[in-house]
């Protein structure tokens, strides 16, 4: 069920998804939706809880191959994550979901990482640079940012992302 959720969601976002719709690509009856997760909005908190749990930067090692993942889109679980985000966030339920989640599952347990003073600030914006590079390279489309000699950037964004982190 979630991985037809997640694949509806992420399509169609949360008000374009149906439970019926969900339940039969899911091939189980749609009471069991509300039986395991007790409405539509359950089953999107889990959906997303699954999302951002699976993105690809959960400490604060932000090293080369996590800079290189984020120009070249080789972490497709962060790209459905935005895709779910952008396509779901008009709903503010949604949205109130999707924040509660990303606050405590990513911004959280990055800021435990961290090093130094203004943890909680320092992850929010570790966040904000990383979302803003996929929204501009998976939605947006950004030309140079979607060239095939994106590794020349690589350094660039590492040093950004160092130096938010506060990791020398």
């Amino acid at each position: 069920m979630l991985r037809a959720a997640q694949a509806a969601f992420t399509e169609r976002g949360y008000d374009g998804a149906g439970v019926r719709e969900i339940a039969r690509a899911a091939e189980v009856d749609p009471r069991l939706i509300g039986k395991y997760f007790g409405s539509k909005e359950g089953l999107f908190a889990e959906v997303v809880e699954v999302a951002y749990e699976k993105s690809m930067m959960m400490t604060p090692e932000l090293n080369h191959e996590a800079a290189k993942a984020l120009l070249t889109g080789d972490d497709q679980h962060a790209t459905d994550g935005m895709l779910l985000t952008l396509r779901s966030v008009a709903n503010p339920r949604a949205a109130a979901i999707m924040r509660d989640s990303l606050e405590r599952n990513y911004q959280a347990r990055l800021a435990e990482g961290l090093p130094g003073p203004d943890k909680t600030g320092r992850s929010a914006l570790l966040i904000a640079i990383c979302a803003g590079m996929m929204l501009n390279r998976t939605v947006l489309g950004s030309t140079v940012l979607n060239d095939g000699d994106v590794a020349k950037l690589v350094p660039y964004l590492h040093a950004a992302l160092d130096a938010v982190a506060d990791i020398q």
